[in-house]
């Protein structure tokens, strides 16, 4: 058994991390978890992560939650797959800004407007999605990568996240510099390869009623 387990379930936020960790190239292995099933509420997991929910990695005895504190943990723990920009080198505070701008922001001003929550309140607490979609679109107008001259973590879960919201719940404006950012990044062999096992996973689940 390998020392890197992902607690997977298909499709959830954990196809990040395991798109994450076909970039790393590290072995691992994945404790696949059905949400219909509820699966994430047994005991078993709940010891696990506490919260329920998905994707939880182990690497020997730690077990790290939340998926971009996983694919920083991974930058880091790796540091020959050259996906974290070091502290101390240029680069590290928009690593870090854009590595926390997918859930903390980008996510949130995606999720509002899909559900389709009022926008006429006095103080609306996430960001506007024009507004995400625009600085999103400045910062990689021009540029293969989001910081620096090759993919980090940080690509991951910007990436992603363009792709959750242009694709899976497409109400994030399709600008053509998130639609080629993200062409590029699915192109990644990586991506292909957790992709690929990702829809033999779902293909595989069987359907509860």
């Amino acid at each position: 058994m390998s020392d890197l387990v992902l607690y997977h379930a298909v499709p959830s936020r954990s196809i990040v991390v395991h798109w994450m960790l076909e970039e790393v190239g590290e072995p691992y292995d994945i404790e696949l978890l059905s949400i219909e099933a509820e699966d994430h509420k047994q005991p078993e997991y709940l010891a696990v992560n506490p919260m329920g929910k998905v994707p939880a990695l182990k690497h020997g005895d730690l077990v790290i939650t939340e998926t971009a504190a996983i694919c920083a943990y991974l930058a880091e723990a790796f540091p020959a797959a050259g996906l974290e920009v070091p502290a101390g080198t240029p680069g590290r505070s928009e690593y870090l800004r854009w590595l926390f701008f997918a859930p903390v922001t980008a996510e949130p001003a995606v999720l509002w407007e899909t559900l389709q929550l009022p926008d006429d309140l006095e103080y609306t607490p996430f960001a506007a999605l024009n507004d995400v979609a625009r600085v999103l679109a400045d910062a990689v107008r021009d540029r293969e990568f989001i910081v620096g001259d090759h993919l980090s973590a940080a690509d991951v879960m910007i990436g992603s996240t363009i792709m959750w919201g242009t694709e899976l719940m497409p109400v994030l404006p399709r600008l053509p510099e998130l639609t080629e950012y993200w062409g590029r990044l699915a192109a990644r062999s990586a991506w292909q390869r957790s992709f690929g096992e990702d829809q033999k996973l779902m293909a595989a689940q069987p359907e509860t009623r």
